[in-house]
C-alpha cells in the first residue's frame, strides 16, 4: 500500500474526517487530500505528529520496505551499530525501513531510511530513528542489502555509504 492509501485507511479506522485530521496536525484539509491520492507527503514533522496522534509507527504510515535483522541461521539478530555521518547518528539497530518515495524537486532526496531497535513493548511501538537520505531507489536498496551482509557477516557495526549529504532550504530538504 501507499503512503497516501495508508493515511486514509489509518484515518478512517480512527473516524476522522480530513478536516478532523488537518485540524489536529495544523494543515489545511487540501493537504491532508493530496496526501491521500498520493500527490504530495508531509513534511517529517508533520510525519512524526501522525505517528503520535493515529497512535501507528512510522513504518505502517510510509508502507516502506521493511528488512529485520536475522543472522545466517534464520534466527534474529542482537542487530548491529549503524553509522550515520552525514547525520551525526549512531544507533544500534535491528531493523531497517526505507520510505516511499518523496516528490520534490529536482535536488531533493527521494527517499529516506530509517532505524529500530525492534523494541516494541514501548506505548508507540518501535521508535524509529531518522538515518539518511537517498538520492534514488537504487542507492537505499544497495545500503539494505550492505547491512544484511554486514549482519550475516557478524560485524558488530557498519557506516552508511550511499547516503547523500542535505540541507533545509526555505522548509525543504534538498542535497548539499
Amino acid at each position: 500500500m501507499s503512503f497516501g492509501e495508508n493515511l486514509q485507511l489509518i484515518r478512517k479506522k480512527n473516524q476522522l474526517s480530513q478536516e478532523g485530521l488537518a485540524e489536529m496536525l495544523g494543515v489545511s484539509r487540501q493537504a491532508v487530500s493530496k496526501w491521500e491520492l498520493g500527490e504530495g507527503y508531509p513534511e517529517v514533522d508533520k510525519l512524526l505528529l501522525l505517528s503520535k496522534k493515529l497512535n501507528v509507527s512510522i513504518d505502517s504510515l510510509l508502507g516502506g520496505e521493511n528488512t529485520t535483522a536475522v543472522s545466517e541461521k534464520g534466527k534474529p539478530s542482537a542487530g548491529i551499530r549503524i553509522i550515520s555521518p552525514h547525520e551525526g547518528v549512531i544507533i544500534n539497530a535491528s531493523k531497517v525501513t526505507r520510505s516511499q518515495q518523496f516528490m520534490g524537486g529536482k535536488n531533493s532526496p527521494k527517499f529516506a531510511l530509517f532505524a529500530s531497535d525492534g523494541n516494541d513493548l514501548s506505548l508507540w511501538g518501535a521508535q524509529n530513528t531518522f538515518l539518511a537520505w537517498y538520492r534514488n531507489l537504487e542507492d537505499v536498496t544497495r545500503e539494505i542489502a550492505e547491512i544484511q551482509t554486514a549482519l550475516d557477516a557478524g560485524a558488530a557495526s557498519y557506516t552508511l555509504q550511499y547516503s547523500v549529504k542535505c540541507k533545509q532550504n526555505l522548509l525543504r530538504t534538498i542535497e548539499d
